[in-house]
C-alpha cells in the first residue's frame, strides 16, 4: 500500500471540478481516511490549471487551489528536473518516447518528481499507466485501494 499518492493530471482534473463525479470523491476520502498522503504534484497543477484557464472555468481554477491548500502541493525541484532530463533521454534512447520531442513531458516530470520522494512508497495515480510506470510506480486511480 502506498504512503504517497501523487495525483497525475487526469484524477486532478476530476477532483478539481466543482461538482467532481461521487466515484472519484469517494475515492479520494477513502485514501485520506486511510491518512495516504494525497499530493498536487506542480505539473500536474500546470496540465490542469492552464486548460482551465483557457477555458475561463474559475470555479475549478478556485477548487484546484483550494486542493493545493488541502491535500498538498509538491513543487518542481532542481532534482526532479535532472531525473526528468535521464528519463526523457532513457525513452528516446531506446525509442520509445512519452510525448513528442519538441513538448515539454510532463510524464516525466511527474516521474522525476515522484522518483525524488525516497523516503517513502510513492504511487502515481493516473488515467494512462503506460508512460508514467516505465520510470516509477504508477496506477490507474481506480486501482489505488487503501
Amino acid at each position: 500500500m502506498a504512503e504517497i499518492v501523487l495525483l497525475d493530471a487526469g484524477p486532478l482534473g476530476m477532483v478539481s471540478h466543482p461538482r467532481p463525479a461521487d466515484d472519484v470523491v469517494i475515492w479520494l476520502a477513502r485514501l485520506l481516511a486511510a491518512n495516504i498522503q494525497v499530493l498536487v504534484p506542480e505539473i500536474a497543477d500546470y496540465e490542469v490549471r492552464r486548460e482551465l484557464l483557457r477555458a475561463r472555468l474559475n470555479k475549478s481554477v478556485r477548487r484546484l487551489d483550494e486542493l493545493r491548500a488541502t491535500l498538498g502541493f509538491l513543487p518542481i525541484t532542481t532534482q526532479a528536473m535532472l531525473r526528468a532530463a535521464g528519463f526523457w533521454a532513457e525513452t528516446r534512447r531506446k525509442g520509445r518516447p512519452t510525448a513528442h520531442e519538441l513538448t515539454l513531458d510532463a510524464d516525466a516530470i511527474l516521474a522525476g518528481k515522484a522518483a525524488t520522494i525516497s523516503d517513502r512508497e510513492v504511487v502515481v495515480a493516473t488515467v494512462n499507466t503506460r508512460h508514467i510506470e516505465r520510470f516509477v510506480p504508477a496506477e490507474h486511480w481506480k486501482l489505488i485501494e487503501p
